[in-house]
């Protein structure tokens, strides 16, 4: 039971996790506009990944994407291209992690099976959460180094400051987001153990015994199986006793032997 609460727990909260990196990837409010010099202003701008959007204190919003590819910095096309794969990796871990689920049973498939669909699905949410949390925190990284520069040079007396930017709210969704993924990763990576039969997981190791038993000595004693022919001597002749043949009969001695 524990296995199974483990498993469907990891795979709602990764499901969330995915849900909230598509969402974070979407949002336009990536940067917005540092209100703290102008608190009053007409206009207020903030971006995203895709696009950059303008709203005006009437109410009215225009946005507009980004028309070029190799005039975007190296460092934004990262950011992107993490929270893609992160997106990709989730949806199929999401997609393995439906058939894993072992309070779902499809045909004749073994625990075993399951464990290692399990496995599988808790890395890809693992690096999926990791990349999302990559992704959103190089984004953060370039917004606080162009806001650092922005003040330096407003400080400086430099004209024709551009705007700042600050940390905007799908930078937040997106850590939270790739938070839970990860978790939910590591949660179906310990359901994996349980998941694992006990046959499978202690294999008993068998030993045959040869039909051919070896004695091994050790000094002056003889150790052995038991199995091997005994050879009873008395003294005296006539009396000497035969070992057993090799089909399993036992010969006797011929009258000619007490002569």
């Amino acid at each position: 039971m524990s296995v199974t609460i483990c498993q469907s727990m990891g795979f709602v909260v990764s499901a969330l996790g995915i849900g909230g990196i598509i969402a974070s990837t979407c949002m336009d409010q990536w940067s917005t506009q540092d209100l703290y010099n102008n608190p009053v202003t007409a206009v207020f701008n903030y971006q995203g990944l895709w696009r950059t959007c303008v709203r005006e204190s009437s109410g009215f919003t225009e946005c507009r994407g980004y028309f070029t590819i190799l005039g975007l910095p190296a460092m934004f096309q990262a950011v992107r291209a993490l929270m893609i794969v992160g997106i990709v990796l989730g949806i199929l871990g999401l997609l393995v992690c439906i058939f894993a689920l072992k309070c779902i049973r499809i045909g004749n498939m073994e625990d075993s099976a399951k464990a290692n669909m399990t496995l599988t699905s808790g890395i890809m949410f693992i690096v999926a959460g990791l990349c999302a949390i990559t992704g959103v925190s190089v984004f953060a990284n370039m917004l606080v180094t162009n806001f650092w520069m922005s003040t330096a040079n407003m400080y400086q007396g430099i004209q024709n400051v551009q705007n700042r930017y600050t940390f905007g709210s799908a930078l937040f969704v997106g850590w939270v987001a790739g938070g839970l993924a990860l978790i939910g990763g590591i949660m179906m990576c310990l359901a994996c153990r349980g998941l694992i039969p006990e046959e499978s997981r202690y294999k008993a190791v068998s030993y045959n015994a040869s039909g051919r038993n070896i004695s091994y000595r050790t000094g002056p004693y003889k150790v052995g199986s038991g199995y091997e022919p005994e050879t009873k001597t008395r003294k005296g002749a006539g009396y000497e006793e035969a070992a057993r043949s090799e089909d399993g009969r036992r010969s006797y001695p011929s009258k000619h032997d007490y002569v």
